[in-house]
């Protein structure tokens, strides 16, 4: 190769390398833009906290928005409580942690005690209060505590997984 394009050829790799390193550490840090939504996929906040900054969309009055914390030491319990509200119906738009509590209850959130005790009831939950927080996008606050589950006919994580498996290989027969 010929001494007069060494130099061009270094230089447009190290751009790339330099280009390359820039966009590692953009995506790491983020942007701060939100990032856009697929078509056909509703945005859902990462927080109750992040979705205050959505209360200006007008929500779809047939779904019932829930958020799910574990107030006790057992992991993955909001996770699979999350997923049998969804298979009910309901739309989980947050789930984490709380601190501890010895009971479970539903919170009603948004003034529509009808909301909350249609969570409660699918869950078996017999405490209701309400806890009104217009700054929070959802109907209901569901607050698992030292006394889930209600019954003993309340599967754990993994076999609720491996139920959901036989379940969609079942229907697809």
């Amino acid at each position: 190769m010929r001494a007069s394009y060494r130099l061009p050829l270094l230089l447009a790799a190290l751009l790339a390398a330099a280009a390359l390193a820039g966009s590692f550490v953009a995506s790491r840090r983020g942007s701060g833009a939100p990032e856009p939504a697929a078509v056909g996929v509703t945005a859902r906040p990462r927080s109750p906290r992040a979705a205050r900054s959505m209360a200006d969309a007008s929500p779809d009055p047939g779904r019932i928005r829930v958020e799910v914390l574990n107030a006790t030491s057992r992991p993955g319990l909001a996770r699979s409580v999350t997923g049998r509200l969804r298979d009910a119906g309901f739309d989980v738009v947050y789930f984490g942690n709380a601190p501890h509590a010895d009971s479970s209850v539903v919170l009603d959130r948004a003034g529509r005690a009808d909301a909350a005790h249609a969570v409660a009831q699918a869950l078996g939950i017999r405490r209701v209060r309400s806890k009104p927080d217009p700054g929070l996008y959802l109907e209901a606050t569901v607050i698992l505590g030292a006394d889930w589950p209600p019954s003993a006919g309340v599967r754990d994580g993994a076999r609720e997984w491996w139920a959901r498996v036989t379940g969609w290989l079942r229907r697809d027969r």
